[in-house]
């Protein structure tokens, strides 16, 4: 296993959406062995819940996210900072003061510190803990009716402590092939390919992540598996998302669905792991 089950496993600042802590225990049995691959590399970090849970020696973290990828940079070398803001929003905490956050985090004319505080308490007190922009690239959840708010001082700080061991870059997803080398371990997390043509919430910036940019996705793993990387990947269980990975080991693994707005359509989801080893 990859982490000693009695070390208290240190949980990711924010919640994201597609986020893999929930499938952890699934996840323990495929992960490669510890020692066995020199570096981390997560291109789709997101939440990060695969990172800080195997707390690697040596990562490469990226995304996409300029907002994401600028709390995670905060947090590494910030990390008292933001919890002394985050201190006074706790005490702030209400509906009113939420939208006001909300409009200031979309007006992007915060300092660097302020804006990662800002992401982290909407964030926690957002409906869902849903990240979701509009066209326009604007912060649109609503709030999310929670009564109080609370800095989690000691899991920023666990997360600060990993992070300064951590390149992180705010990159697209083939800029990997750039950095990875053979016996790296590879991670991707890509926005899923939707179920069903119906869906529209498949990625959490204003870009579109279909057919195109997972076949894209695909042509990245084909060469970084013949380099010699150690890939992991996953995606929704659909015949797209499996005709495109045949040629890799295929693992299903089943999730819940809380992000929803429609209480119903939430619930059990298959997904698939993609492993270039056994």
């Amino acid at each position: 296993m990859q982490k000693n089950t009695q070390k208290k496993r240190v949980e990711p600042f924010l919640k994201w959406a597609g986020g893999k802590s929930q499938l952890l225990e699934q996840f323990k049995p495929l992960f490669p062995k510890e020692g066995t691959y020199k570096r981390y590399i997560e291109p789709f970090i997101g939440g990060g819940a695969v990172f800080f849970y195997l707390e690697p020696k040596e990562a490469i973290i990226s995304d996409l996210n300029k907002e994401l990828i600028g709390a995670y940079k905060v947090v590494k070398n910030h990390a008292m900072k933001v919890i002394e803001l985050l201190k006074k929003y706790e005490k702030k905490h209400s509906k009113e003061f939420y939208l006001k956050i909300r409009e200031e985090y979309n007006a992007d004319k915060l300092d660097k510190i302020s804006k990662a505080a800002h992401l982290i308490y909407l964030n926690k007190a957002c409906f869902n803990g849903l990240y979701r922009v509009n066209s326009k690239g604007g912060f649109n959840v609503p709030f999310g009716q929670h009564k109080k708010f609370s800095v989690n001082e000691a899991g920023i700080l666990a997360t600060s402590k990993i992070l300064k061991k951590t390149k992180i870059e705010h990159t697209d997803f083939t800029q990997v092939l750039q950095n990875a080398k053979k016996g790296d371990f590879v991670y991707f997390d890509p926005p899923y390919y939707p179920l069903n043509t119906g869906s529209n919430f498949t990625t959490y910036t204003k870009e579109s992540f279909l057919e195109k940019e997972q076949e894209k996705l695909m042509k990245t793993f084909e060469k970084l598996d013949a380099r010699g990387c150690i890939l992991m990947l996953s995606n929704s269980d659909t015949p797209f998302i499996r005709n495109l990975y045949k040629k890799w080991h295929i693992t299903k693994v089943s999730a819940k669905r809380f992000i929803n707005c429609i209480a119903e359509k939430r619930g059990d989801v298959f997904e698939v792991v993609v492993r270039n080893y056994k």
